[in-house]
């Protein structure tokens, strides 16, 4: 299975934030989004899980055979960088919540304490109310939900950042674990990030996706020209 992105654009008013972006991301595969903050990445994002239309381009999911269709909403698991989640419910209300409403395409749900296990939820926080839980807990929150849904691909956009080292070390597992089943496409603006988690490094610069060879990244100066390049994106 593979992602196909074919000259994605998107305006704001006067300002080209995506400027004809092409790639195709593959299945089994964590792909590092890299970019300046501001270069782009959530709008990519947005655009792909058709929270906004874009105004040039295509983008579709291609099966083995080389068929493309449409990526539909359950295709799509959107990891926000700023958690969503019901604060007025608590963890296990909320998870037997998601699982009530999707219990038509979750075909075999666990209990809810099964799902809270996996994710490391200790026992005595899974009554507490959500809007008591810290950015990170809400974060980890948002993202079981996502993997309940079990999507073709994972949209991830700056997972990690609120998370303290213990959460951050968890959560970069349990990706490796499910990569195999999913397209993984994970934003972030730290390069040592991109190249601990991900097999796949993209630049997003001025507009279009640019693949960055993993071994090249070994070379500093060649990281330095990266850097340099990406600070551009401040000034556009």
């Amino acid at each position: 299975m593979k992602l196909r992105l074919e000259g994605l654009e998107k305006r704001f008013d006067k300002k080209e934030v995506l400027k004809g972006a092409s790639f195709t991301f593959e299945q089994g595969l964590i792909y590092g989004l890299l970019g300046r903050n501001g270069a782009g990445k959530t709008t990519l994002f947005n655009c792909l899980n058709e929270d906004i239309p874009t105004d040039g381009g295509s983008f579709c999911l291609e099966d083995d055979m080389g068929v493309c269709r449409p990526l539909g909403p359950e295709d799509v698991g959107y990891v926000l960088s700023t958690p969503v989640v019901p604060e007025f419910l608590t963890a296990t209300e909320f998870v037997k919540f998601f699982l009530d409403i999707n219990r038509r395409k979750i075909p075999y749900p666990k209990a809810p304490d099964v799902y809270l296990d996996y994710m490391h939820i200790e026992p005595e926080d899974r009554h507490k109310l959500l809007k008591d839980f810290s950015h990170g807990m809400k974060n980890k929150m948002q993202m079981l939900v996502n993997f309940i849904a079990n999507p073709s691909v994972f949209l991830l956009d700056e997972p990690l950042t609120s998370f303290d080292v213990v959460m951050a070390d968890e959560m970069k597992e349990l990706l490796r674990r499910i990569k195999n089943e999913h397209i993984t496409i994970l934003s972030t603006h730290i390069l040592d990030l991109a190249l601990d988690l991900c097999d796949e490094i993209v630049i997003l610069h001025q507009g279009v996706l640019q693949p960055v060879p993993r071994h090249q990244l070994d070379d500093e100066a060649f990281k330095d020209r990266i850097i340099a390049a990406l600070k551009e994106d401040d000034h556009a």
